[in-house]
């Protein structure tokens, strides 16, 4: 193989890489089976959880869909990624937007498949999430509100179709997931602050191109305030065990993002707000496994015997 043939390999890899963002597949395969060991089934050993089968199909279906999902965003933002991201819009070039449609459709079946392979309640869920990233990529996140409430619902329903095949409601995942909710948005937001440029000039009415920079960093800011109020309330769970570290030091960076965020003028000061919030999520998939620590001693021992 020629060094020029193996380099345009080595681009179109990184290209689809890139157009289904593989590394947030991978948390999100990371995440949703901690979730499932430490969260959704504190009761089941740690070997039927990981070689539950109908909850491999189930992480495989998100794990297609969601790609399938991240292509079709790719395929509707490619004038605005020209602008907000030249250079990962200059990557994603190395594959014709006819492939990256063929291929969006070849995901979704396959992740609609291992839907099947579940239940038919299985299959109808990951249907209409197919459907719901679609007219999110098409039409939602265009509009101020509904685009930036859209994606943090999208965002949270893999780790809602793990919670509904196990089954297991308790409050504390409740106001866990509100947590996770506050956070995303406030993401999206800033995400969309560090886009402003590219919605601008391609039509698209988000939040701070309808409301201005000034409102979007005030709401932001409130809903980081009102992420006081799960984490309060899980602090008076004893099984949080270990995990209430990690919502100390989750306190101490949303308040450093809040004032940093009111000063923030430049891209580069969302990019980077941005970036430090998805950390903060990431290392929080990381710490499910503190969550009653007792859970993650007994799930060891049953593996052994």
């Amino acid at each position: 193989m020629s060094i020029s043939k193996a380099k345009r390999i080595t681009l179109k890899f990184l290209s689809l890489f890139s157009a289904v963002r593989g590394y947030n597949i991978l948390v999100l395969i990371f995440a949703q089976y901690l979730a499932a060991i430490f969260i959704f089934s504190p009761t089941k050993s740690l070997k039927d959880v990981v070689f539950d089968l109908h909850l491999f199909f189930l992480v495989l279906a998100s794990v297609f869909v969601i790609a399938g999902g991240y292509i079709i965003n790719n395929f509707y933002d490619a004038k605005v990624d020209k602008i907000n991201r030249p250079v990962k819009a200059g990557l994603d070039n190395y594959i014709k937007q006819s492939t990256k449609l063929r291929l969006y459709f070849l995901l979704n079946f396959i992740g609609f498949c291992f839907g099947i392979l579940i239940s038919w309640r299985a299959a109808l869920f990951f249907a209409m999430f197919i459907f719901a990233i679609w007219f999110y990529s098409h039409k939602l996140k265009k509009h101020p509100f509904l685009g930036v409430v859209s994606a943090t619902v999208l965002t949270v329903l893999p780790f809602f179709a793990v919670f509904v095949y196990f089954g297991n409601f308790s409050i504390m995942i409740l106001f866990h997931a509100s947590f996770l909710f506050l956070v995303i948005m406030v993401r999206e937001l800033i995400k969309d602050l560090q886009n402003i440029k590219g919605a601008i000039a391609n039509n698209y009415n988000t939040f701070p191109v309808v409301y201005g920079e000034k409102k979007t960093k005030q709401l932001s800011i409130l809903l980081l305030i009102f992420t006081i109020i799960p984490i309060s309330i899980l602090f008076s769970y004893p099984a949080l065990s270990y995990m209430r570290y990690y919502f100390y030091f989750a306190l101490i960076v949303l308040l450093f993002v809040g004032f940093s965020l009111w000063t923030s003028k430049t891209r580069n000061d969302y990019r980077t707000l941005h970036n430090i919030l998805k950390l903060l999520l990431f290392i929080g998939v990381l710490c499910l496994i503190f969550i009653d620590t007792s859970l993650l001693l007994d799930k060891v021992i049953n593996r052994l015997n």
